[in-house]
């Protein structure tokens, strides 16, 4: 048994020292912006999602540079048509070379060759349009890239203000703990006067435990809103924030827009979505006509290694038409085709959903502005209503029972008060958010 006590206490040692080793630090919402867009994880992810859509871009750059190759090639051979081949590139035949039992029984011949191959487009129209796709493409990741930002900026505010959030519930939950302590030495000090009986004592120990909980409860939630701070900012998780300015009603952003910004980032995106699908599907069009390229190479043959006692060249051009390819190119026409239908759909969607999420914010907002006078006005009624019964209270003129009821709901008023002043702040950034550009 005492083995086990011993164990339960070394735990709690031990836990106490984790907690103490935890360090507060002070941050302001500047540091915190700045540091998201430094350090944010999936900022980066994004960042890097548009490198690669822009590398791919830059391949379509084939189309017109051209494709130049260089190789050396060293062979022996006894194979009658190679050997003679070979002693033709070479420039080294004679007229003993045409004697037919040498042309069909050959000695080894040995042949060192270095070619340069160069090949030119000139005409590709379905790589055209498969270059505009790529094109668009790269512009819609990099549309979504801004979004991102965008919405690890609103999520970054909204984090800040559920730390600041977090330290007011404290604040308020502690100034209840110091009024229900204050109200047990009155309680027990009447008790042992006669004025109170054994009841009304409990009654207001049990108040104290449970503000007590919820003072425990509030501080497990400024550790939470603090771990996500550190996770978005890519910071580690040892550290205690305590924000430099308290939550306060936001009134700086009165002016929004009424109507859906077709510029917004995440819009863009999609509509460059679609665009893509529709280059696409026009390349596949363009692969029925035919392309035209241009090609040549530079050769020199030696029988000995690394030297060039023959050369020779070769250009040209070929037009080339695949006139079928069994039913492949139809069915990847069709296709292209229904997904460039899909994407305009999808973006018709997307659009008609913005607008109804705008609508649905700027009612929110109105509602949020009137539960905040609500509220507002709730709390001051409260905070009267406990001034009022505490000092009956004191004077041995009120119940322990209406007192401990004003008291809790003078706690539970200043919280919601101050749970509306987030949701007002939050509504009007998420507006923003919704109408930026």
């Amino acid at each position: 048994m005492k083995r086990k006590i011993l164990i339960v206490v070394i735990a709690t040692i031990l836990h106490g020292n984790k907690v103490l080793a935890q360090e507060e630090v002070a941050i302001s919402k500047s540091h915190v912006l700045e540091m998201i867009s430094e350090r944010n994880m999936s900022l980066k992810i994004s960042q890097y999602n548009y490198k690669g859509a822009q590398a791919d871009y830059r391949q379509s750059n084939t189309l017109f540079l051209p494709n130049i190759s260089i190789s050396y090639t060293g062979m022996a051979t006894t194979n009658p048509l190679m050997a003679f081949g070979a002693k033709l590139n070479q420039e080294v035949l004679t007229q003993n070379d045409f004697n037919p039992v040498l042309l069909n029984d050959p000695d080894q011949v040995e042949n060192y060759a270095t070619v340069i191959e160069v090949q030119q487009p000139l005409i590709n129209l379905d790589g055209l349009y498969q270059r505009k796709a790529a094109k668009a493409t790269m512009e819609a990741v990099n549309s979504q890239t801004k979004r991102t930002e965008d919405y690890l900026i609103l999520e970054a505010e909204k984090a800040y203000m559920q730390l600041q959030l977090a330290y007011k519930a404290v604040a308020v939950i502690k100034k209840a703990q110091e009024a229900a302590e204050e109200n047990l030495k009155i309680a027990q000090n009447s008790f042992r006067q006669g004025y109170l009986q054994k009841s009304d004592v409990l009654a207001v120990e049990v108040r104290v435990s449970e503000v007590q909980n919820q003072l425990q409860q509030a501080k497990s939630n400024v550790k939470n809103a603090s771990d996500y701070l550190a996770f978005l900012m890519d910071e580690k998780t040892d550290e205690i924030y305590i924000p430099k300015d308290s939550l306060v009603v936001n009134a700086s952003i009165e002016q929004f827009k009424e109507e859906l910004n077709q510029e917004r980032a995440d819009i863009k995106a999609m509509e460059f979505t679609t665009e893509a699908f529709k280059q696409n599907y026009k390349a596949d069009k363009m692969a029925f006509l035919p392309s035209l390229n241009a090609f040549g190479s530079y050769e020199l043959y030696d029988d000995e290694i690394f030297k060039a006692g023959a050369n020779g060249y070769v250009f040209g051009a070929q037009l080339k038409w695949d006139i079928l390819e069994g039913s492949s190119r139809f069915g990847k026409s069709q296709k292209s085709k229904a997904l460039y239908e899909k994407s305009k759909l999808e973006y018709a969607q997307y659009v008609s959903q913005s607008e109804l999420e705008l609508n649905k914010i700027k009612r929110k907002l109105l509602d949020a502005k009137n539960k905040l006078e609500l509220t507002y006005l709730a709390l001051q009624q409260s905070e009267e209503s406990l001034r009022i019964r505490t000092n009956r209270f004191e004077e041995g003129l009120e119940k322990t029972s209406d007192l401990l009821l004003s008291e809790s709901k003078y706690a539970q008023k200043q919280l919601e008060y101050y749970q509306t002043v987030f949701e007002f702040n939050y509504t009007q950034l998420y507006l923003q958010f919704l109408t930026k550009e």
